[in-house]
């Protein structure tokens, strides 16, 4: 069949298809593709797929239209909340070694009366905010199951308006039937008549000064008669938008009492008879530990309930109310117990910044050191420290490691940062684990979590055994908005991305032109660069010949135009902060790094994106990003913070802003390597401890009551080889189990990586060996399999691939196909073909390798590294094949030492210059021992006589002790078959055959 939507409707189920439709939707050449798994968001009725092929750049696609026979209509797949077809078809389960949460119940369909209603909505005759005058339905996505859905319909008649045109009028009749009128509109002149005209009404209004949403709320239609509760907003444009009835009305209302509440007018005086002297509060001589002289009402509310006793406390107040002077309290509390205090944050960047902030306690006298993944543990240092400020994935891997067990029973107090990120999907399962290891320690550990948002926070509490302070307290009023943007088209990503920009570049310039600073939070790296641009560009800056790749182009032209920018590898960042602080530079683009911690305050904040790659930004983030609006130390009052969204996501935000972040446990989603560190730590031996210990876990608090997700994740561990039982029902981690939690390696992963290695056969070569385990970690890992990089570096990197991962084959003879499109895992197979194959182009500190920049490779390469390492550790245990332990060994330190620019071979030398360097010293005399060593001509760790070298930091003895360690005085079997035999010391290796390359560098 070839016909348009309406017809295939027509002929396939005989009903005629009503109410607005997609242009496209009326266009021929649509055919019947099939039934799919989802139900139409209105009527619950199974959807159909109809696929239409369309060309665009010399390549064929299919557009998608979903059609309900019910109703009948037809949806977008941007309608369901979509991108591909293949998510549509995809099957919805959970990833295997995981428990599916339990769903909530599914709300009933909209009765017919309500669906009439919403497709009834007529035009006013009357100004007021522009809607539509069709009566069109507003297909939108089902209801998300974490989000609820709304209870009693409101009976209220309510006439609630938000307005941007100064020539609108309230309609006589609805203000008449109406019991509950407000309006929020703009200040300014231009709106004084307007002011005036409800002010004669006796309509309450409240005004804003950078105000832009559009959209009417009610349950009155403008000729008086009553209807249920729908919501009509106005694109950024001025443009109609649909309608919003069911959930996605009570969302509008809620949002709008929200900020209604926001406006409230701020009495004088409020913010300085407030604060209360430090010493009114604390012992005299932590006075001057203080960053201030004063705390402020939210400090003073919960400082007296640290200092009251030792149990735990869970403080929620929002971005901006100083919560570190708080931790600080319990830090300061633990000391002078004699205990060690440990403070987590979730992010390095807040390492450095809480760093800075305790410079003064290194002053006088306390002993504080910052532990993240990026330093290497010295034990002595930790065990000697009073405070220690490590993320939380660094002091997990700390409290995996033995022998620093004695150090951690002296930890007195815990606090934790953003404790609310329990509910991260990233981050959430590491600190869950965490934190019910410490509930259940008795040597009386106390927590003190410290949150900007969490709506269940008693919930939370009541788990920890906390007791709770919350305040509402801020420095400054904040006010936040959705604006609808105009409509793009779905398949064009560029153009979506244009629009955001657009509407950045204009709120920007709104806040820019009234003195105030903006801070913009955007999605990825690569929309940083370009909304900077584009933002100097407004400012005259000429940036069309400027690579948004370049950095160092990039910064020049921006700097000129007071537009900075920060994410955690941009190489200006430290400039950038300084910058903004000092309102050198009055707007800063960064990621979601600067939003948890890092005290960057703006007037404004705008949110450019609301995904962060292809993820959904959670609302406990857009929440800490709306947080830096409001510079309180310039003396401003007030924040205003904007979201940018369409009309497909915009009713769920103003939901999730209007019910807050709700914390949900996320340790199912990582249950077996979490079961193994407990294992490994000796906490559990058998199933029934599993069992015992998931029931002291918040998601057991939160009802996740079946054991069977521990069941599945300890069968998992057994059947992968990292615990085994000893016959009696009793689990013991296995040699293998102890390396991966050691190395923190995820276990899914891991299994699947170890079994492609054993099912592939053996290399003939080293070239081939390099060659398979850079094509196997590239699918085999989700973080280098899905790795983002920018259009010029695809097409370096495919340009790598067309030459082996030699940077100078010459590929030349193979036709450049401009329009060919990388497989997953192919881009980071590049970046690790070219340290294998082109180490020369990582030396030295070059932002760049073949007009790439280096810090999008970062990842990449710490992630392979890490994983190479965990293979390389097993060679000696005989888990994978030799090979793989030889050859996954010298690749990791050659990618850890990439600056060095070492070749094949590299491996040996280098773990011998690590040891001698010693682990805190490693990233300063590595580099010195390794060039003295190859001044020499040293191409091994195979050196006569036992005089250390001379920046050997190894006393004499321990020195003398590693010289053992080496495998310099061993005999690999010539004549073994295969790729050659190879002795395993304890950190050292030797090989013979195609082995032997990697016993020393050759060239």
């Amino acid at each position: 069949m070839d016909a348009t939507v309406a017809e295939i409707l027509l002929q396939r189920w005989g009903v005629a298809l009503t109410g607005a439709i997609v242009p496209r939707f009326a266009e021929p050449g649509w055919s019947y593709e099939d039934e799919v798994p989802r139900a139409c968001p209105t009527c619950a009725t199974p959807l159909h797929a109809l696929r239409r092929p369309y060309e665009s750049g010399g390549r064929v696609y299919r557009y998608v239209a979903l059609v309900c026979p019910g109703c009948p209509a037809a949806f977008t797949l941007a309608d369901l909340g979509l991108k591909t077809y293949e998510q549509l078809t995809a099957p919805t389960g959970r990833a295997s070694g995981a428990a599916a949460r339990v769903p909530r119940p599914a709300r009933p369909a909209p009765s017919r009366d309500e669906r009439g209603t919403r497709a009834t909505a007529t035009a006013v005759p009357t100004a007021r905010p522009p809607r539509p005058a069709w009566p069109a339905r507003s297909p939108r996505p089902a209801w998300p199951e974490d989000l609820p859905a709304p209870g009693e319909p409101e009976r209220r008649a309510l006439l609630w308006c938000k307005v941007t045109d100064p020539a609108w009028r309230p309609a006589a009749d609805a203000v008449a039937a109406a019991d509950d009128v407000r309006v929020i509109l703009p200040e300014g002149p231009a709106f004084a008549p307007l002011r005036a005209h409800l002010t004669e009404l006796g309509l309450p209004f409240r005004t804003a000064t950078y105000w832009v949403e559009s959209e009417q709320v009610g349950t009155v239609g403008d000729v008086g008669g009553r209807t249920d509760l729908v919501a009509h907003p106005t694109r950024t444009t001025g443009a109609t938008a649909a309608p919003v009835a069911g959930p996605g009305a009570h969302a509008a209302r809620d949002s709008f009492a929200a900020q209604w509440d926001a406006l409230e007018e701020l009495p004088e005086g409020t913010h300085e008879a407030v604060f209360v002297p430090v010493t009114d509060l604390v012992p005299p001589d932590w006075a001057a530990l203080l960053p201030h002289p004063t705390f402020n009402p939210a400090q003073s509310a919960a400082v007296p309930e640290v200092l009251r006793d030792d149990t735990h406390l869970l403080v929620v107040a929002p971005t901006g109310a100083g919560k570190t002077p708080i931790g600080m309290m319990a830090a300061l509390k633990a000391h002078a117990a004699g205990r060690k205090a440990a403070w987590l944050v979730p992010q390095r960047s807040l390492t450095d910044e809480l760093d800075r902030e305790l410079a003064l306690w290194r002053d006088h006298g306390l002993h504080v050191v910052r532990l993240t993944g990026e330093f290497a543990v010295d034990a002595e240092l930790i065990r000697t420290a009073d405070v220690w400020v490590a993320t939380t994935e660094k002091f997990e891997s700390i409290c995996r490691a033995g022998s620093l067990r004695d150090a951690l029973a002296e930890v007195g107090c815990l606090v934790v940062d953003e404790i609310h990120l329990l509910g991260d999907p990233s981050r959430g399962a590491v600190l869950e684990a965490l934190l019910t290891r410490v509930r259940e320690d008795t040597a009386g550990v106390r927590i003190v979590g410290l949150s900007a948002t969490a709506a269940n926070a008693d919930e939370v509490a009541d788990w920890l055994g906390a007791r709770l302070v919350r305040t509402s307290w801020r420095p400054t009023r904040l006010t936040w908005q959705l604006p609808v943007l105009p409509t793009a088209d779905a398949p064009d990503w560029n153009a979506r991305a244009a629009v955001r920009t657009n509407a950045t570049v204009g709120l920007a310039r709104s806040v820019r032109e009234d003195g105030g600073s903006v801070l913009v939070f955007c999605g990825s790296k690569r929309r940083v660069r370009a909304t900077a641009l584009a933002l100097a560009a407004d400012r005259g800056l000429p940036t069309a010949g400027v690579d948004a790749d370049d950095a160092e182009a990039v910064e020049r032209v921006c700097t000129k135009a007071g537009v900075r920018l920060h994410y955690r590898d941009w190489p200006f960042k430290r400039e950038a902060e300084q910058a903004f602080r000092s309102r050198e530079a009055d707007v800063l683009v960064a990621t979601s790094t600067v939003a948890a911690g890092v005290n960057l305050p703006a007037r404004a904040v705008i949110v450019n994106d609301t995904t962060i790659g292809l993820d959904r930004i959670e609302v406990s983030m857009v929440q800490q990003m709306f947080g830096r609006a409001g510079r309180v130390g310039a003396g401003e009052r007030e924040g205003w913070a904007f979201l940018l969204t369409d009309e497909t996501d915009r009713s769920e935000w103003q939901a999730r802003l209007a019910a807050g972040y709700t914390v949900r446990s996320r340790l199912d989603d990582r249950l077996p390597d979490h079961l193994l560190a407990e294992a490994v730590q000796g906490r559990l031996t058998s199933l029934t401890d599993a069992e015992e210990w998931w029931g002291r876990s918040f998601a057991m608090h939160q009802g996740h009551d079946s054991v069977d997700p521990v069941h599945e994740a300890g069968g998992f561990l057994l059947a992968s080889g990292h615990l085994q039982d000893r016959g009696d029902g009793r689990w013991e981690p296995t040699a293998l189990g102890k390396l991966t939690s050691r190395f923190m390696v995820d276990t899914d992963p891991a299994r699947a990586l170890s079994e492609a290695l054993g099912r592939a056969p053996v290399p003939g070569s080293p070239e081939d060996a390099e060659d398979l385990l850079a094509a196997l970690l590239s699918t085999q890992l989700p973080v280098l399999e899905q790795a983002p990089f920018t259009d010029r570096a695809r097409r370096a990197l495919l340009q790598v691939l067309r030459g082996g991962g030699r940077a100078d084959a010459d590929a030349r003879d193979e036709p450049a196909d401009e329009e060919a499109k990388p497989v997953a895992g192919d881009l980071a197979r590049a970046v690790l073909l070219l340290i294998a194959h082109s180490p020369h182009l990582f030396r030295g500190r070059s932002g760049y390798v073949l007009g790439i920049p280096v810090e999008s490779m970062t990842n990449v390469l710490e992630e392979a590294r890490r994983y190479l390492a965990w293979l390389g550790a097993q060679g000696p245990l005989g888990t994978v094949s030799p090979w793989i332990g030889v050859v996954a060994s010298d690749l990791a330190q050659r990618i850890r030492w990439r600056a060095l620019g070492p070749t094949r071979g590299a491996g040996r030398l280098l773990w011998m210059c690590e040891r001698m360097a010693t682990a805190p010293l490693a990233p300063h005399l590595v580099p010195r021992l390794w060039r003295a060593a190859r001044d020499r001509g040293i191409a091994s760790p195979d050196w006569p006589g036992t005089t250390p070298p001379r920046d050997c930091a190894l006393p004499p003895d321990q020195y003398r002790a590693l010289l053992a360690e080496r495998a310099t005085h061993t005999t690999p079997d010539p004549e073994a078959e295969g790729c050659g035999a190879v002795v395993f010391t304890r950190g050292d290796r030797k090989a013979s055959g195609w082995l032997a390359a990697y016993n020393e560098i050759r060239s």
